[in-house]
C-alpha cells in the first residue's frame, strides 16, 4: 500500500472553493502561494506569541490527559540485541561465592529513569529571562519591603498570642486564635510579594468533623504558606523547624507536632499526637505531607504511613505551578535562587484542587499502608503523574554524595528507597551507611566502582575470589557496579537464613583459645582464600577490628560481617559444610 503524503499545515489552515471565471481562476491560482505563506506565518506568529504571553503549564504538571505520557525526565533504553534464527547464543552466569548461604543469583531490575527532585529551571536562560529582570527590578524592591513588613507584623501578632501560654498540649484559647488571624492575612500578603497574585481552587475543604486529617503533595516551601493561611491545621514537622528564626515561632503557633524520623520512639510519639489531636475539635485539623519531602510536581513520591496509622477519614489535596519560563519546584535549586526567581517573575501561578475525602475501610485487611496507598492512587490520578518508589531517604543519599564527591548531579546514586526498604528491610540509616562505604571506593564521575576499586578499598587483592565477589554486584556484566547494586546485593546477602550462623561458625572456626582472634590467626584463616600480603591482612583486620583494641573480639566479627556481609565469602572454607553451621 502507497502511504499516504501529509497535507501541509497551510493546505489544512484554509482551503477556499476555487472561482469559476477563467480569469479569476487563474488570478487565484497564482496567488495561492502569497495566501498559503500570509497563512503559514499568522499561524506560527499566534503560537508564539501564546506560548510567550499564555501561562500554559507543562503538561505533566496541570493534569491535562492531552498530553504525552512520557515528559523529558523519563528515559527509553531500548535493547537492540539481534537473535539468529540458526544460533542462539548463551551465556552461563558467574560463580555464586555466596551459594553456601543459600543465596540464589542477584537479580536486579534496572533502575526507574527519572528525577522527581531535578528543577527544570534552576538558572536564567534566554534573552528574555534576563530583560524581565532588568525591567521588573524596580518592583522586586517594592515586594522586598512587603514581604519583610509582613514578617514582622505576623512575628510580632504571633509573639503576643503566645504570651501567657504554657501548656503547649492544650489548644489555643479563642482570643489567640482570634488575633492569630493578622498572620495568616500576613501570610497572604507574603505570596502576593512572590507574584501569587491570585491563586486558583478548585472544591473546599471538607468540615472538620468530616476529615480530621489532611494531605498534600510537597512541591515547594510556598505550599505551607498557602494552608497557614487557608486552613491555619496543626502540622507535623522536623524538630529543626523549631529554631529557625521568625518562623519557629509561627510553627510553635499552629502547635506543630515535632518528630525525628530517624527515632522510632519519636516516630510513635507523633502518631499518637496525630490521632489525640485528630480526636478534638478543640484543636485545628492536622496537615501532613506524606511524601515527607519536596519533589518537582511531575511525579509522586511514596507516601509515609503516619497520617494513616490513625485510622481517621483524610482529606487529599493537591498543589499544581503551571509555568512557562520558571519551575517553581524546590528541588536540585538552592532556596536563595528559588526565592530571587520568584521575586523577578511578573506572575507565579498556583492551583490549588481538594479531593473528595479518602474514608479507612471496614475490612481488617485496610492497613494504614493500604489506606495510604488508596489515597495516593487518588491525587495521582488528579495530578494525572506517575507513583515511584523514591523517598526522603533517596534525597539524603544524593545529599551526601553531592557533599562528598563535589559533584552537582548526583542522581545516579538514588535506589528508590521504599522499594529497597519493603523488598530487603533496609532503612535509611543503614543506606547512608552503605553509601559511606561506597563512597570510600572512589567511584568516577558516573557513580560507578571497577573491580580494581572494590579489591583496594577492602583489601582483597586481585583473586579468582576476589572476582566472583565482585561479579555476583555486577549484574549488567559492564565491569563497575553502581551503589544501587552494591545497596541491596549487601542487603541481599545479609538476609539469608544462614548468614549469621554462618558468621558465628566461621568465628568459632578462627578464634583462640582467649576467644579472639589475633592478626596472624586473621592471616592464617584467609590463607586459602586471598593472597594474603601484609598489606591485605592489615586492611582487612583494621575493618574487622571495630574497637581498635588489635583483637578482634566476637562482637567485633559479627558486627564487622553485619556491615560489609560480602566478606562472608572470605570464610567459606569455614563453613562449607552446612552442618557445622551454629544456629543463632
Amino acid at each position: 500500500m502507497r502511504p499516504c503524503n501529509p497535507v501541509p499545515l497551510f493546505y489544512r489552515v484554509y482551503s477556499p472553493p476555487l472561482p469559476r471565471s477563467l480569469f479569476t481562476k487563474t488570478f487565484f491560482i497564482s496567488s495561492l502561494p502569497l495566501f498559503h505563506f500570509i497563512s503559514t506565518c499568522s499561524v506560527l506568529i499566534s503560537i508564539s506569541l501564546s506560548l510567550f504571553h499564555y501561562p500554559m503549564s507543562n503538561p505533566t504538571i496541570n493534569g491535562d490527559l492531552t498530553s504525552p505520557l512520557l515528559s523529558s525526565d523519563v528515559i527509553l533504553t531500548i535493547s537492540d540485541q539481534a537473535t539468529n534464527g540458526d544460533s542462539t547464543t548463551t551465556t552461563s552466569p558467574p560463580p555464586n561465592p555466596f551459594d553456601f548461604l543459600g543465596a540464589p543469583p542477584l537479580e536486579i531490575p534496572p533502575p526507574c529513569p527519572i528525577d522527581p527532585f531535578r528543577n527544570h529551571t534552576p538558572g536564567f536562560r534566554g534573552l528574555y529571562e534576563w530583560l524581565k529582570v532588568l525591567i521588573i527590578l524596580p518592583v522586586v524592591a517594592l515586594r522586598l519591603v512587603l514581604f519583610g513588613l509582613c514578617i514582622a507584623v505576623g512575628y510580632v501578632a504571633t509573639w503576643v498570642a503566645l504570651q501567657g501560654w504554657k501548656d503547649l498540649s492544650l489548644p489555643l484559647t479563642l482570643w489567640r486564635r482570634r488575633l492569630m488571624w493578622i498572620t495568616r492575612i500576613c501570610a497572604r500578603c507574603i505570596l502576593f510579594s512572590f507574584g501569587y497574585h491570585w491563586i486558583k481552587r478548585k472544591g473546599k475543604p471538607a468540615p472538620r468533623e468530616l476529615a480530621p486529617i489532611v494531605v498534600s503533595n510537597h512541591v515547594s516551601y510556598i505550599d505551607p504558606i498557602y494552608y497557614f493561611y487557608e486552613l491555619c491545621p496543626t502540622i507535623v514537622a522536623s524538630e529543626s523547624h523549631d529554631s529557625m528564626p521568625f518562623v519557629g515561632t509561627i510553627i510553635r503557633a499552629m502547635q506543630v507536632i515535632y518528630v525525628d524520623r530517624f527515632s522510632p520512639a519519636s516516630r510513635k510519639f507523633a502518631v499518637n499526637e496525630i490521632k489525640r489531636k485528630a480526636s478534638s475539635n478543640s484543636f485545628p485539623r492536622v496537615m501532613l505531607f506524606p511524601e515527607g519531602t519536596t519533589s518537582n510536581g511531575r511525579f509522586m513520591l511514596s507516601f509515609q504511613h503516619g497520617a494513616f496509622v490513625p485510622g481517621f477519614p483524610v482529606q487529599p489535596v493537591v498543589v499544581r505551578y503551571p509555568y512557562v519560563h520558571f519551575d517553581q519546584s524546590w528541588g536540585n535549586i538552592s532556596l536563595p535562587m528559588l526565592m530571587f526567581r520568584m521575586f523577578t517573575q511578573f506572575h507565579n501561578f498556583m492551583e490549588v484542587e481538594y479531593l473528595p475525602v479518602v474514608h479507612p475501610l471496614e475490612s481488617k485487611h485496610d492497613s494504614a499502608a493500604h489506606f495510604a496507598e488508596r489515597t495516593s492512587n487518588a491525587m495521582s490520578s488528579a495530578l494525572n503523574v506517575l507513583q515511584t518508589s523514591y523517598a526522603y531517604g533517596d534525597v539524603m543519599i544524593v545529599s551526601r554524595a553531592a557533599e562528598v564527591t563535589k559533584q552537582a548531579a548526583c542522581s545516579n546514586y538514588m535506589v528508590e528507597m521504599a522499594w529497597a526498604k519493603n523488598m530487603f528491610d533496609v532503612n535509611t540509616s543503614e543506606a547512608l551507611e552503605l553509601l559511606d562505604q561506597f563512597l570510600s571506593m572512589n567511584p568516577d564521575s558516573n557513580g560507578r566502582v571497577g573491580l580494581h576499586e572494590f579489591t583496594t578499598a577492602f583489601g582483597l587483592g586481585f583473586c579468582p575470589l576476589s572476582e566472583k565477589i565482585f561479579q555476583y554486584f555486577d549484574v549488567e556484566h559492564k565491569g563497575s557496579i553502581s551503589f544501587r547494586q552494591y545497596l541491596v546485593g549487601s542487603a541481599h546477602i545479609r538476609m539469608q537464613e544462614m548468614f549469621l550462623g554462618s558468621c558465628a561458625t566461621a568465628f568459632e572456626k578462627c578464634k583462640n583459645t582467649s576467644f579472639q582472634i589475633s592478626f596472624n590467626e586473621l592471616g592464617d584463616a584467609l590463607q586459602s582464600t586471598i593472597p594474603c600480603t601484609n598489606h591485605n591482612v592489615a586492611q582487612l583486620f583494621s575493618i574487622f577490628d571495630i574497637d581498635k583494641d588489635k583483637l578482634i573480639s566476637r562482637d567485633d566479627f559479627m558486627t564487622c560481617l553485619s556491615k560489609y556481609p560480602f566478606l562472608i565469602a572470605l570464610f567459606t572454607h569455614c563453613v562449607k559444610d552446612p552442618c557445622l553451621i551454629e544456629i543463632v
